[in-house]
């Protein structure tokens, strides 16, 4: 048993070196060439609309708030840390800050700007969506989502976590988590889809990316095989599904030394079944906001799929450790 447990992690660090490495290398390459057309447009807006100050900048190698979904597409939460106050053309008869207007005011200003850039021979707005949506040089998309920064407060809906008899990721973690706060994005809500009140398009999506960041530093914990390898059919998984479910992997295995090299097998094996379950249910829970599930809208089909085949791989992973080079 621990021989077959050296050969797997041989395999799985074989694996994110030579695999997981060069992808985040190539991926990082394509990031700032999207980077530097985008930062161009969101320039342009500022300059239209001084209320739409761009966030977009590189800290330690990083984007802040741009997500990768797929080595094409990306996601950017822009968000200005100004108050909303500023914004009460936007305000709903209700007291409330629109997102939909919001977000139409800046499809607007967007697609005035991508004909005014510099770049305006390589990018293009993408049609037929609510959604403010870059083209670039024919390869890339690039979501641009309008946000809010909301450091230093913790959300109501989100008030029970951590849950008291989960001993991860203890108060000190957890403090420095509550004050990353969260973001309020001007996006549609895949919760939603079909719903055409205005109060519902009115409302904003919490997002908790830089907080799931920060839970996840050091260690181990982020060595993770991305789901954009494995192609299933229609698309269900994204990396976001994977992190998620290895925020709950933490919680069942809290203590650090679960998470050595030589446990790594172990924990990869957890995910997966994790997966298998949240497929074969329909359901996956999002860690903050459990109520939420991240897998409304997927056909049921594409979710039977990717059972079948995320237990064949888990299997194969079991038996034969070289099975990751067919990934």
């Amino acid at each position: 048993m621990i021989a077959t447990q050296a050969k797997l992690v041989y395999q799985l660090n074989k694996y994110y070196n030579e695999r997981c490495q060069a992808r985040k290398a190539a991926i990082a390459k394509t990031i700032r060439e999207v980077c530097k057309v985008v930062s161009d447009v969101l320039k342009e807006v500022e300059v239209q609309e001084p209320r739409f100050i761009s966030s977009l900048s590189e800290i330690d190698a990083r984007y802040e708030g741009l997500e990768v979904i797929s080595p094409h597409e990306f996601e950017l939460s822009d968000g200005r840390k100004r108050s909303m106050s500023l914004w009460v053309e936007f305000i709903t008869a209700s007291g409330y800050l629109s997102a939909r207007k919001i977000r139409s005011r800046f499809q607007t200003l967007v697609a005035q700007a991508v004909d005014k850039c510099s770049y305006r021979d390589v990018v293009k707005m993408v049609a037929d969506t609510s959604e403010v949506k870059l083209r670039i040089r024919e390869r890339y998309v690039v979501q641009i989502t309008p946000a809010f920064k909301c450091t230093g407060i913790w959300p109501r809906s989100a008030a029970q976590w951590p849950m008291p008899h989960i001993p991860w990721p203890g108060p000190n973690r957890v403090a420095e988590v509550k004050a990353e706060g969260f973001n309020l994005l001007s996006k549609e809500c895949y919760s939603l889809t079909g719903k055409q009140s205005s109060a519902e398009s009115d409302a904003w999506v919490l997002q908790f990316s830089e907080a799931e960041n920060r839970l996840l530093m050091g260690g181990c914990r982020k060595k993770r095989c991305g789901t954009d390898t494995w192609r299933l059919p229609g698309q269900p998984l994204h990396n976001y599904h994977m992190k998620t479910l290895l925020l709950y992997e933490c919680e069942k295995h809290p203590r650090e030394t679960d998470w050595d090299e030589s446990c790594l097998g172990d924990r990869l094996n957890g995910i997966l079944l994790q997966l298998i379950s949240c497929l074969q249910c329909r359901r996956c829970p999002h860690y903050f906001l459990p109520n939420l599930d991240l897998f409304q809208g997927k056909p049921h089909s594409a979710l039977e799929a990717a059972a079948k085949q995320t237990w064949r791989l888990a299997r194969e992973i079991l038996t034969n450790a070289k099975s990751l080079d067919k990934l």
